[in-house]
């Protein structure tokens, strides 16, 4: 097989895209005395500073000015970017603010203030700060201007690294007619060039959650969010800034003890370890990361998911190391809601298919940028546990920039030490991925990517009828795999084709492949009127088309999505779906012990949802999918509520119900889980969350206590337990695994 991949040549003017914002301009002064954080701006030192005091909607009326007044200040030193900002709330709704705990999805939704630094002026990547009335923080690494995101149906996006902890401060204060905030942001904080004079690019955007009201310093078109950092404004005036030594260094200590019940009989560990993690600022652009000893107590726990197919689900990373500056890394399908591929996917190290941890020896990672050249590699190596070899993961990403396009590659090597043994002729077992990726961006609106891969793994054996190859069995055989998206996004239309081809042996062990062996297709279609009556703001009625087939032509699977949203200006939505779909079972499955029999299958599936606006202190969510399945009939319930009871807390209820009903069969699904949080200050937190699956028949909980007692330095307080009694379900369920450990982490700054 023969694969070329065309490089179209860039038209877009790159002086152009990266200068979109470039009338918007605003100056940083330097200051000799720093301010004091306490939430008062009245303060002498911030008389002379830099000062934004207009803003533009982009939502409800896009191009009007702000409905209420906002005034942002900017000061530096040569380790610190200050910025205050005093936002005026004078309406019936008064200041929306109830959340404090460090980021909270909930911060989002209320009152409050983002901030996002392209400090390269790359215009495709950024760090963006967010805090509200009172003083909670939420931070993000932004890498392709967030491409990939759906922010209309909640989904993420692997563009935009919720979970990256930067280290910076924030004081504020309500006030009578609004609120006031101190925000100092540390130079080694951030990376940028390293220059005399710095040029950054930023925007800043006011979210008024009782109005449902957006507006930007630097505008920006309501297809796009704060991420579309090449419509951003341009921050100058700083100059010889000065990042220290650029080296942090982390050591941490964990103890703690684990109590498990098999066969009747309870086993009791203790444990106590040390660790260390080390940043290192080789470069303005490039940072070197250590971690020897990994230990990942604090990531918080998956949510259940029950699977009704017969293929993979995606559970997102949550383990730090793995998340900075994740987004260098990726290469994989457009949307995250129908996920073909991510040649890289992290949860692979370190975690089993049943998501237990595999102990890391250690690991190390450079990312950063030379010039217009994105760079990523790291190597992470994992011990002998639960029966798995010790393994080996590197990966290697090199990106060249142009504007809003790149152009990269990609190389992945896994190595299990010895797991095949004689098979493999005593040598380490490999499984290895190559790509070429590119996003093409010949206008504003207009945006082409893909990749092409292909795998190789150690023992598998090349085609016996391909009498060109000369390939052995010993140095392994592989498969490709092809995918292009073609989409084109403004403020009236979101219209896009995608296609992937993948081979029945691309085979990428270190990445996220649902199904090999097929070629599928799929367009999309969907339009943004906005007809201003019944509180009603946008609709969104849509309609896509899936087609898959084998690797021969032979229809596999095809779906048809008719679906219409509706956002009012309240910030509630609701959904309207149908659903038409054929599925070829080629081998029979069995779902909770019930067995679909092998054939082609066509059924209906229809949905109605409403979710209440997230801003309120009480907000609920209703769903109902009646549909047939499989030759039978299925029904879905889905519900949540939630209360902000205080500015300290909160929780939130939800309860799903798969009712399944086929002619080998029926049974019933729930899933239940209650979250509970309670901040005691911004710095001070207290998560929990329980969670009921009828289909394993256990219980669990988690709760994680988070003091960060100063910045950059954690203690956290871990607790997990599983219960679980597969005999009688009505009985008191036994617990069968509990731990509590307790980590500190302490950092040191040179």
């Amino acid at each position: 097989m023969v694969l070329g991949i065309i490089v179209v040549p860039i038209t877009t003017n790159d002086v152009e895209a990266q200068q979109a914002g470039d009338e918007y301009r605003a100056r940083a002064t330097r200051t000799d005395v720093a301010p004091v954080l306490d939430g008062i701006l009245e303060q002498e030192v911030w008389g002379p500073a830099g000062l934004i005091d207009e803003l533009i909607q982009q939502e409800p009326l896009e191009g009007a000015p702000a409905t209420e007044d906002t005034e942002i200040y900017l000061l530096y030193d040569a380790q610190t970017l200050y910025i205050g900002v005093r936002a005026w709330e004078r309406s019936d709704h008064g200041v929306v603010a109830t959340e404090m705990r460090r980021d909270s999805d909930r911060i989002l939704d209320e009152d409050n203030i983002q901030i996002i630094l392209d400090t390269f002026r790359d215009s495709r990547s950024g760090y963006m700060f967010v805090t509200n009335p009172l003083g909670a923080q939420l931070d993000q690494q932004v890498f392709n201007e967030g491409e990939g995101g759906a922010r209309q149906f909640g989904f993420s996006s692997s563009n935009i690294n919720r979970d990256w902890d930067g280290v910076w401060h924030v004081a504020a204060r309500v006030l009578e007619d609004g609120w006031v905030v101190e925000i100092a942001i540390p130079m080694v904080t951030l990376r940028f060039k390293d220059s005399e004079q710095q040029v950054w690019g930023m925007n800043i955007m006011r979210n008024m959650g009782g109005k449902n009201e957006q507006s930007f310093w630097a505008p920006i078109s309501k297809e796009f969010t704060i991420t579309r950092v090449s419509r951003a404004g341009i921050l100058e005036g700083m100059q010889r800034l000065n990042r220290g030594m650029d080296l942090r260094v982390t050591p941490f200590v964990t103890a703690g003890g684990s109590s498990t019940l098999a066969s009747g009989q309870e086993s009791n560990n203790w444990q106590q370890d040390v660790g260390l993690d080390m940043k290192y600022g080789l470069s303005s652009g490039l940072n070197l990361d250590l971690t020897v000893n990994t230990d990942f107590a604090q990531a918080e726990v998956d949510d259940e998911q029950v699977n009704l197919t017969r293929f993979a689900l995606f559970f997102p990373e949550k383990r730090d190391f793995f998340l900075e500056n994740s987004g260098k890394f990726r290469v994989g399908s457009a949307n995250p809601f129908n996920r073909y591929a991510e040649l890289f996917f992290s949860r692979r190290i370190g975690l089993t298919e049943s998501g237990d941890n595999v102990p890391i020896i250690g690991g190390a990672r450079l990312t950063g940028k030379v010039g217009r050249n994105d760079l990523a590699v790291m190597t992470v190596q994992t011990d002998e546990a639960m029966g798995t070899a010790a393994e080996n993961f590197a990966v290697a990403k090199f990106s060249r920039n142009w504007g809003r396009s790149r152009i990269g590659a990609l190389v992945i090597n896994k190595t299990d030490i010895d797991a095949f043994g004689d098979l493999a002729n005593d040598t380490s077992y490999f499984n290895r991925t190559y790509a070429i990726d590119a996003s093409i961006a010949p206008h504003p609106n207009f945006t082409i990517q893909g990749f092409v891969a292909a795998t190789e793994t150690s023992g598998l054996a090349a085609p016996v009828d391909d009498p060109s190859t000369s390939i052995r069995e010993d140095e392994g055989w592989g498969g490709m795999g092809t995918y292009v998206n073609a989409q084109w996004l403004d403020a009236d239309w979101k219209i896009y084709g995608e296609y992937g081809d993948f081979e029945n042996d691309f085979n990428p062990e270190a990445g996220f492949l649902p199904r090999n062996g097929i070629r599928t297709s799929k367009w999309h279609i969907e339009r943004s009127p906005r007809p201003d009556f019944w509180g009603i703001r946008v609709l969104s009625p849509m309609v896509n088309y899936i087609y898959t087939t084998d690797q021969t032509g032979l229809r596999l699977a095809d779906r048809w999505h008719y679906m219409l949203g509706v956002r009012f200006d309240n910030g509630a939505y609701l959904n309207l779906w149908w659903n038409d779909i054929f599925d070829r079972v080629d081998r029979e499955f069995s779902l909770n012990d019930v067995v679909i029999p092998a054939g082609d299958y066509d059924f209906n599936e229809y949905r109605i949802s409403f979710d209440s606006s997230p801003s309120r202190p009480f907000y609920y969510g209703l769903m109902l999918s009646p549909q047939q399945f499989y030759g039978g009939d299925r029904f879905d319930t889905q519900g949540k509520i939630g209360a902000r009871l205080t500015d300290r807390l909160a929780t939130e209820a939800s309860w799903t119900r798969n009712d399944v009903d086929l002619p080998s069969g029926d049974f019933e699904v729930d899933l239940a889980s209650l979250r509970v949080d309670f901040s005691i200050s911004p710095t001070m937190a207290i998560r929990s969350i329980t969670q009921y699956n009828s289909l394993s028949e256990q219980f669990s909980t988690s709760a994680r206590f988070r003091w960060t007692y100063r910045p950059g330095s954690d203690v956290f307080v871990a607790y997990d337990e599983l219960r679980r009694d597969p005999t009688d379900p009505l009985s008191t369920f036994m617990f069968r695994d509990r731990r509590l450990i307790v980590k500190a982490t302490f950092l040191l700054t040179g």
